[in-house]
């Protein structure tokens, strides 16, 4: 059966507006998984623009569940995963001007570097994922690079204007869902994902993770994080194994 892993990036972006010390990652991340969550996700970004350091150290000496640390490729990120041990490291692309991840990691031609860079991480048991797009060649590169996971960026189809782009978009991530997992891949989906549009993989077998951030916050600001994350949950329960 699938799963939920809640990114709580934005909680600390609601603290850092202010740079103060509340809302506190830690607790929404306790919150996240009282209520179902199997897994917490942080992304440290190399401007530290929301989550920081301590996020990462607190939420990995806290956690019940499984932290996934979200970073770019990175000697300063490979040292800070190494230090802080998370069950998995996802390597996602970074730009400064970027409000948040835009597309997918580029591995194409980056397949030994990305290769090098993981090995001492996979020496120390820490499992790795790559946040890609649904393109046949960045799976097959994927890979070649010897992760055991892929996150398929589900943001265009998230972001599509209209239902002709939406289902091309859907049609493309379902393709290469079937591709990964025909050459071993095991695949997580992820951006943008929201209580309506989730229901388009409803269907669809042998997603891992669904990895959920925005949308189950910004649900929270109404009802509250405990009944956000158990109403995806619930919702995810439904899906095909």
């Amino acid at each position: 059966m699938p799963t939920l892993v809640v990114n709580v990036d934005h909680v600390a972006t609601l603290r850092q507006a202010r740079m103060g010390i509340e809302p506190e990652p830690v607790s929404a991340a306790y919150l996240a998984e009282m209520a179902g969550a199997t897994g917490i996700i942080v992304h440290l970004r190399e401007d530290r623009r929301h989550i920081q350091d301590r996020d990462v150290e607190l939420i990995k000496k806290t956690c019940n569940t499984r932290l996934h640390l979200e970073m770019a490729a990175t000697k300063e990120m490979q040292e800070i995963a190494i230090a802080n041990m998370p069950e998995m490291v996802c390597l996602v692309p970074e730009k400064r001007q970027e409000l948040t991840t835009e597309g997918g990691l580029n591995c194409i031609g980056n397949e030994t570097k990305l290769e090098k860079f993981l090995a001492p991480l996979h020496d120390r048991g820490i499992r790795s994922s790559l946040f890609i797009d649904a393109d046949p060649k960045q799976i097959e590169a994927a890979r070649a690079i010897g992760t055991e996971y892929i996150e398929i960026h589900t943001g265009h189809f998230a972001d599509a204007k209209d239902i002709h782009a939406r289902n091309a978009e859907l049609t493309k991530i379902i393709e290469g869902i079937k591709l990964a997992q025909g050459i071993g891949l095991k695949v997580n989906l992820g951006h943008g994902l929201n209580y309506r549009n989730i229901l388009s993989f409803k269907d669809v077998p042998g997603i891992k993770e669904y990895s959920i951030g925005h949308s189950i916050m910004a649900r929270a600001i109404y009802v509250g994080l405990d009944r956000a994350v158990r109403d995806m949950v619930q919702l995810i329960r439904t899906f095909a194994d």
